[in-house]
Order: C-alpha cells, then sequence, then structure tokens
C-alpha cells in the first residue's frame, strides 16, 4: 500500500505502508546501525514517529529478550529497506510482524537521509504518516493533533512492584520509573540491588516508607518541566541529603531541575548509539547511546553545587553532572545501553560504592 510522510512544513514524503494505520507526532532520527527493536520498545519514544538513517532494518529479526518494556509506546516507524526475513541465532520472528503485532504505523521504501537532512536542518517537528490517497480532511485532522506532552503518566509502571536482590541484605533501591527500560533495571539488579520501582508521581513520603539505601531516577519521553509534581517530590528526596541518588537521561534533567537549574529543548537532540561523550575527570571519550530531545542549560548551573562532568564532544551540551556535597550524579545518556563497547558501565559500579559506603 502505497503511504507518505507529510510535516508541518508541507515536506512530503513517500513510501509504502505495512497496514492501514495513520500516526501523527514528532518525528525524530536515530542513526544507530542496530538495535531497532530496542528503539521501538524504549518508553522515552512514546507517542514520537521514530526514523531511522540505516538503510536496511529487520536482517536480524525480532526476539523477546531485545524488550525494554512490554509493549511499543511509538507513535510510528519511518525506515528506508525492510528486511521481511532475519538472519540470526537469536531469529524469533521477522519485524514486519512484530510491527503488526505491536500496531506500529510503518513508511518503507522511504528516502530516510531527506528526512534527516530536512530535521537537521529545520529541526524536530510535527508529522503525519498516512495512506498516499488520504483526503486532505483526515490529513489536516490529524495535523492539528497536538503533540501529546503528559507522556511520562501514559509510560510509567501504575501499581509498585519489587525485584528481590541476589542476597537479603542486598542493598535496596528505590526506583521513580518514568519510562525505565528493561535493561536499566538489569543492570542495577546485576549490581546485587534489590529494588522497589515505583510509580512517576509517587510522593517522596511513601518513598521514604520502604526505607530504601538509594535513589535511581530513570529515562522516559518528554519535555521534563511537563511533570512539576515529580521535580517537586525529587527535591523532598535530595533534601533528606542522605540518599545515594543516581540519575539517567530524563532522570538527570529532573535531578537538575529540582536543583534549581534550566533545561532547555535541542533542535533536533542525540538520538543512536554512537555519540561521543568526554568524562572530564579521567580525559577518555566514551561512545555512548543517547535519546533525547532536552538538555540541561550549563550556565543555570552557576551558583550551585553541581560539576559538570560530561561533555558531548559534538556539541559541547552537558552530559553528565554531580554534587559537590552530597552522593548525587546523573548522565544524559545510557551507559546501560553497550552499544558495542560496555565503557559506561563503571557508572553503575560508582552507585554501587555509594551504597554501600552509605551502609
Amino acid at each position: 500500500m502505497k503511504g507518505k510522510l507529510i510535516l508541518e512544513d508541507g515536506s512530503v514524503f513517500t513510501g509504502e505502508l505495512t497496514e492501514n494505520l495513520a500516526a501523527t507526532g514528532e518525528v525524530v532520527f536515530n542513526t544507530g546501525m542496530t538495535g531497532y527493536q530496542e528503539i521501538l520498545t524504549d518508553p522515552s519514544y512514546c507517542s514520537q514517529i521514530v526514523t531511522l538513517t540505516y538503510p536496511m532494518v529487520g536482517n536480524y529479526g525480532t526476539n523477546e529478550i531485545f524488550m525494554q518494556a512490554k509493549k511499543s509506546f511509538v507513535g510510528g516507524f519511518v525506515i528506508g529497506e525492510l528486511c521481511n526475513e532475519g538472519s540470526n541465532w537469536r531469529n524469533e520472528n521477522n519485524l514486519r510482524d512484530f510491527l503488526r503485532r505491536e500496531n506500529i504505523p510503518c513508511l518503507y521504501n522511504t528516502d530516510t537521509r531527506a528526512i534527516t537532512r530536512k530535521i537537521r536542518s529545520a529541526g524536530t517537528m510535527k508529522g503525519v504518516i498516512v495512506k498516499d490517497d488520504e483526503i486532505q480532511d483526515k490529513i489536516d485532522e490529524l495535523m492539528s493533533c497536538p503533540i501529546e506532552r503528559e507522556v511520562v503518566k501514559k509510560v510509567t509502571v501504575k501499581e509498585p512492584y519489587v525485584m528481590e536482590g541476589a542476597t537479603d541484605n542486598a542493598p535496596h533501591v528505590a526506583v521513580m520509573d518514568f519510562g525505565v527500560k528493561q535493561n536499566i533495571l538489569n543492570s542495577l539488579k546485576n549490581l546485587g540491588c534489590k529494588l522497589t520501582v515505583f510509580p512517576a508521581e509517587t510522593k517522596a513520603e511513601e518513598i521514604f516508607a520502604a526505607n530504601p539505601d538509594g535513589i535511581f531516577l530513570s529515562n522516559g519521553p518528554g519535555d521534563p518541566k511537563d511533570v512539576p509534581q515529580v521535580i517537586g517530590e525529587v527535591k523532598k528526596i535530595i533534601e533528606k541529603g542522605n540518599l545515594p541518588m543516581f540519575g539517567i537521561c530524563l532522570g538527570h534533567q529532573l535531578l537538575a531541575l529540582a536543583m534549581g537549574a534550566d533545561t532547555y529543548k535541542l533542535k533536533f537532540g542525540h538520538r543512536g548509539s554512537n555519540q561521543p561523550v568526554k568524562d572530564l575527570k579521567t580525559g577518555r571519550v566514551h561512545i555512548s547511546s543517547q535519546n533525547h530531545g532536552y538538555a540541561v542549560d550549563e550556565k543555570s548551573l552557576a551558583g550551585l553545587p553541581l560539576a559538570v562532568t560530561h561533555v558531548s564532544v559534538n556539541d559541547g551540551t552537558v552530559e553528565g553532572m554531580r554534587h559537590e556535597e552530597l552522593p548525587i550524579f546523573s548522565v544524559q545518556y545510557h551507559p546501560e545501553a553497550s552499544p558495542g563497547p560496555d565503557d559506561n558501565m563503571y557508572l553503575f559500579d560508582e552507585f554501587w560504592q555509594l551504597l554501600k559506603k552509605g551502609e
């Protein structure tokens, strides 16, 4: 079935649809060469239309072990060539069937390079995926739909749950779930932690009542300023002062806002598994996996007890920070994703050391 992607500036990109499904959302691009199933099930992409720059997608199939959430939250998927038969020893099903199962509108055989160049020059913008002969009234209706704002509520867990640690005296970490990836939970559990995963809007008092040894602020979708009530609860936790805290991605941004810093929207964001980040302490550059459209404003950190620890090699944006007095630190990227190398797993080890030091 012929289809097309229409951007709000009037640009049109044609292709074929896997199913007769329409989509609307912010159009972004990801530069990773692999990891399409992780991208499709990363809650941080909630309601977005994701374009992959790598030309062939689906060549190693899909497998349940790659799921980062119980379901996909993406709004739509735009790719070049759709490979119908995956070739890999872990291949359980093909990508086309996975897209059908997850009800994901997908446009393929389209010029993803042209889409990427458009977004890089004009910035992210709203778009719609429709069949090629869709009536204009339907297109106008889809285009008039506002980009969703309260997306954290869509992806967070509904009730608290526990993941037991390896031992009875395992450090207990309270995870504030803003759309946490399964690999993050696995990484914390593999350290030896017991985890209690809380809904995003859980009150600080309820978290304190669980008597955790540390706090983890997860990744998640959207503008961090869209969840002011969460920022308020994070501020209460910080004010307690004695709990180690580690934030990733959205958690990093929320931590900055709770401390009085500011965030801003990037022109087209950082999304891919090949983003270079410099550790200012060691001078080393690590290759990282990233997925974010907002960043912490470095100028707003002036006068605050927060020191920048990591920066993006590409554009100099803040990629990590640490509290100068309290056992609190955060990074903008995803150390658990291990895009080939596992350079960044040392951050989990640092969190573990803070947890053990607080015993």
